[in-house]
């Protein structure tokens, strides 16, 4: 798979746009507009979104807010029809922010670069990315467009990816710029300590007041062929995890999927 950016600045592939709560890390609970970007070029044994992974002929668009009465519009979408669909879904004071994720949204920086200026603009809505946090150079592409970033930590024993100097290089862009970041890290009862110590040091050397949320991992109901089976790690696993990494780090948060328990996308 290409590891360049699979978008132009015109347009881009999508899965899907539509109105719902964020389930995870520092924004959980608030209500945000989701532009889910088409391809990863990741393959995380937890990932629950593997229909993200390649790009698809065609997405769905939410036509009103939270109602879940999508249409569907042909892949690649340009810039003007994107501003179009999200300002449909921009209500006076319904929403906090707007979420770009994905899949990998950074495959999409050239794209970016030229359309948050613009959606920034339209609806004065505060932007927070998603991403896997292994992408620094297209991460520099956009940095000045965005509010918060919320960085996946990989662990290697969780999602069988190792992206240890990216996922550094990534966070000390977001903390060097002043943007607004924070570390999602998935655990399961796999999880190795050795990671997790790592993982804890690499956010510790950038800055220990960069708050880290412990997410234990959510079932899968069903596998990818590239994907492994992962246990959600007991109540005595993560107290004793959590404990470790507030020996280094302020912020240590332990939150799961919550969008998945009120059933929001």
């Amino acid at each position: 798979m290409s590891t360049s950016s699979t978008a132009n600045s015109r347009t881009a592939r999508l899965i899907e746009v539509f109105s719902a709560i964020q389930g995870e890390g520092q924004n959980v609970g608030t209500r945000q507009i989701f532009i889910r970007f088409a391809q990863c070029d990741l393959r995380c044994h937890f990932c629950d979104s593997v229909h993200t992974w390649e790009v698809p002929e065609s997405c769905r668009i939410e036509r009103s807010p939270g109602e879940r009465d999508f249409e569907t519009h042909v892949n690649p979408v340009t810039q003007e029809h994107l501003l179009q669909w999200v300002q449909r879904q921009h209500q006076p004071g319904l929403h906090d922010s707007i979420s770009l994720t994905g899949g990998e949204p950074l495959l999409h920086a050239s794209f970016l670069q030229s359309f948050l200026p613009l959606v920034r603009q339209q609806t004065s809505l505060p932007v927070y990315l998603e991403t896997g946090g292994h992408r620094p150079q297209q991460l520099r592409q956009i940095l000045t467009h965005l509010d918060s970033i919320g960085m996946d930590l990989k662990l290697p024993s969780v999602s069988g990816e190792t992206w240890w100097q990216a996922h550094r290089q990534c966070l000390q862009a977001a903390h060097s710029a002043g943007v607004e970041v924070f570390v999602k890290i998935i655990i399961a009862a796999q999880t190795d300590l050795t990671d997790l110590l790592q993982a804890a040091q690499l956010v510790a050397a950038v800055s220990p007041e960069i708050p880290v949320f412990l997410q234990p991992v959510t079932p899968l109901e069903q596998l990818h062929p590239k994907q492994v089976p992962l246990a959600v790690p007991r109540p005595d696993q993560v107290l004793a995890w959590q404990s470790l990494l507030k020996q280094t780090l302020q912020w240590v948060r332990v939150i799961p999927q919550t969008h998945k328990m009120i059933a929001q996308l």
